[in-house]
């Protein structure tokens, strides 16, 4: 059934707006709160409703969490406009004046072959030589392809009869972990793997053949505690 949507559209402006957002994280959720959550527990039946219910109760996802206020996204956006004039429109007309047919054609062929091998072999020595390490007792085995989840769920570690989903990400020049958010569609697929195995889902940020976000593994060993006493 057709519905009124209140989202404005950018047009062409939404490619840089999205760009420069996802870069700085300007609209994560320790800046903006758990916004997905907080509608499903508001449940509103109109957008003013939802509104309202936001700024009266929504906190930022930190350690000591601050109440967000229209003037907290008012300022959220200054700084995206800064980001934006002051760094990406410059980065942006040098490459357009230097960029050429080959650099595309290159590009292409390095995302394709070299970049995905590459990956290949951060995936297994992240899973094989690290975790597999640290945690003796647990199977993992890739995903297998024909799953819906398999898109989004690189690894599972057997815990018995329950198991855990491994993401593995590459950190590189030009991505961190900053860059890096949950799209709604991933938060579906990971709350449906939990469903029919019982364990949670880690993001695992690899530099080479090291973690980088080292907290994982405590966080991994906890899960895996928790699915041996459930």
């Amino acid at each position: 059934m057709p519905f009124k949507k209140f989202a404005k559209n950018f047009g062409s402006k939404e490619i840089i707006l999205n760009y420069a957002n996802r870069r700085w994280g300007f609209t994560k959720t320790n800046k903006v709160g758990e916004v997905m959550a907080s509608i499903r527990q508001c449940q509103p039946q109109t957008f003013q409703e939802w509104q309202e219910w936001y700024f009266k109760n929504a906190f930022t996802n930190t350690k000591h969490p601050i109440k967000i206020t229209k003037e907290i996204l008012t300022e959220l956006g200054q700084r995206l406009y800064e980001k934006i004039t002051e760094i990406v429109a410059p980065q942006l007309r040098e490459a357009l004046a230097t960029l050429t047919l080959q650099d595309c054609i290159d590009y292409v062929y390095e995302l394709t072959i070299h970049r995905t091998f590459d990956g290949y072999l951060t995936e297994k020595s992240v899973v094989h030589d690290i975790l597999a390490k640290k945690f003796p007792d647990i199977v993992f085995e890739e995903t297998n392809p024909d799953l819906d989840h398999a898109g989004d769920i690189d690894f599972i570690g057997k815990v018995g009869n329950k198991a855990f989903g491994l993401q593995i990400k590459p950190v590189t020049a030009q991505a961190s972990m900053g860059n890096f958010s949950v799209t709604a569609r991933m938060e579906q697929s990971f709350r449906d793997f939990e469903r029919q195995h019982s364990g949670k889902v880690f993001i695992v940020f690899s530099a080479e053949d090291k973690i980088f976000n080292k907290e994982i593994v405590e966080k991994i060993r906890e899960e895996i505690e928790r699915l041996k006493n459930a």
